[in-house]
């Protein structure tokens, strides 16, 4: 009896385990495409909520950009108002790609958000896209700039709820 007891309890411990890797290994996967785009990362921190500016003009490119070495790729594109271009960060690819966003080409856009130097080079830092009346794509919070990549599933239902 006494081996018996023994071996149930290794087989709950050895379950156990095997639960904890794969909640690890499931968690890990959840966020895989967000290296570097984490809310404490050297890049976020270059967003300042409390410098925010807005942008007008018509969106003639979008593009896959690495804002710095080792990050995960993102979504970008190039925003012309009066011949003057302006690169716009969106987001990681993994959270949308410029397909997945909405945003259209050649339409009348502005964007909110805040201007950064990143790796010797002036960009826009998007928190809001908006098209026209009523198509709006949110990337931030307006308060804080709190990334909506970095927000729990729940998180962020209630965010795009409250549109």
């Amino acid at each position: 009896m006494h081996t018996l007891l023994r071996k149930n309890l290794l087989n709950r411990c050895l379950s156990l385990a095997l639960f904890f890797v794969f909640c690890t290994a499931a968690q890990a996967a959840e966020k895989a495409g967000y290296g570097g785009w984490e809310v404490d990362s050297t890049y976020n921190g270059y967003y300042n909520s409390k410098e925010r500016d807005s942008l007008k003009g018509q969106i003639v490119q979008f593009k896959e950009v690495t804002p710095l070495p080792g990050m995960d790729p993102g979504t970008a594109f190039i925003l012309e108002e009066g011949g003057e271009k302006t690169l716009v960060h969106l987001c990681p690819v993994a959270f949308s790609s410029a397909d997945q966003t909405g945003i259209r080409k050649g339409t009348k856009t502005k964007v909110s958000g805040s201007w950064a130097v990143i790796d010797g080079q002036d960009v826009f830092m998007a928190a809001k896209v908006k098209q026209g009346d009523s198509f709006v794509f949110k990337v931030r919070l307006t308060k804080d700039g709190y990334p909506f990549w970095n927000m729990s599933p729940e998180e962020l239902a209630k965010e795009l709820a409250s549109d």
